[in-house]
């Protein structure tokens, strides 16, 4: 019984990652119905950056952390308004291409910069850290950051879901999303209203990439595997949906960790399965969005 609630655990505690892998890329589809196939690439490129301000510019992690939110915020911006806003349309054709190019440059301008060893970031010894329940040789163990990544998830979540449904902002990427066009007839500008949201969303990416960097070593070509992960969380949990996207996550970690407990090489093809059997069986996903 404590092997099949420990892998349920383990996997809701890896779930919470892959759910904060894909906030960025719901908020991005939602507001925008853009096509993001950078979203993995730009993960690892925040995961340089932490990794430049501690290492290089040796700066304190709590202050390398709070300026890898406003550099996020600042490029996302500025990616959007300078670049994507040209691209953005009916058609998903343009921005497909246009994010593949930015996957490709990315990639290759950090194995330039950084070469293709993978760094991740120093947290002094807080991410081998652990609780013990139900002590024992079958005891479940709780990681420290395992659980700072549950409960920031949560709380971006319930962050996204009221900045949507209850702030002028929320409702202004609500409108822009339905018809942007009858949006500018009401005096808001569309283009500030993408940059706007892809700002918050290179927010929620600094975030995911500081957590996955300090669990982990990150290599400059990870981003497709990374947008693998968040694009089949938020399609099993339901497009547009921040619940569905963190539930999608949870269901994508659980299907691992069930994988990992029979073999190591089935882990992560048991999560594909899951995808694809949610797609035939349920399309719209597990949560979808339903205003």
């Amino acid at each position: 019984m404590n092997t099949f609630i420990n892998l349920v655990v383990q996997g809701v505690l890896l779930g919470a990652l892959y759910g904060l892998f894909a906030m960025g890329q719901s908020l991005v589809f939602g507001v925008m119905r853009l096509t993001n196939t950078a979203h993995g690439d730009f993960i690892v490129l925040l995961v340089f950056v932490l990794f430049a301000l501690t290492n290089y510019a040796h700066l304190p992690l709590a202050v390398s952390l709070v300026l890898l939110l406003v550099i996020a915020f600042g490029a996302g911006y500025a990616v959007q308004y300078t670049l994507l806003n040209r691209v953005s349309s009916r058609d998903p054709l343009p921005s497909l291409i246009v994010t593949f190019g930015l996957s490709i440059v990315i990639q290759n301008v950090l194995q330039q910069v950084f070469s293709a060893d993978p760094r991740s970031v120093a947290t002094g010894s807080f991410e081998s850290q652990s609780l013990t329940l139900a002590g024992g040789a079958g005891g479940i163990t709780l990681g420290y950051l395992p659980l700072v990544t549950l409960v920031v998830t949560t709380a971006l979540a319930f962050a996204m879901q009221w900045l949507f449904g209850r702030t002028p902002l929320g409702r202004a990427f609500r409108a822009t999303s339905d018809d942007r066009e009858i949006v500018q007839l009401m005096g808001v500008s569309y283009r500030r209203t993408y940059a706007l949201a892809m700002g918050i969303a290179f927010v929620l990416i600094a975030v995911a990439a500081a957590l996955y960097s300090m669990r982990t070593a990150v290599s400059p070509t990870d981003g497709p595997a990374l947008l693998l992960y968040a694009f089949e969380a938020v399609i099993i949990g339901g497009m547009g949906s921040f619940w569905g996207t963190f539930v999608g996550g949870m269901a994508l970690g659980i299907a691992q960790q069930v994988g990992f407990y029979f073999d190591p090489g089935w882990g992560i093809w048991l999560g594909h399965v899951v995808f694809l059997a949610v797609l035939v069986a349920r399309p719209q996903g597990l949560l979808p969005k339903t205003a």
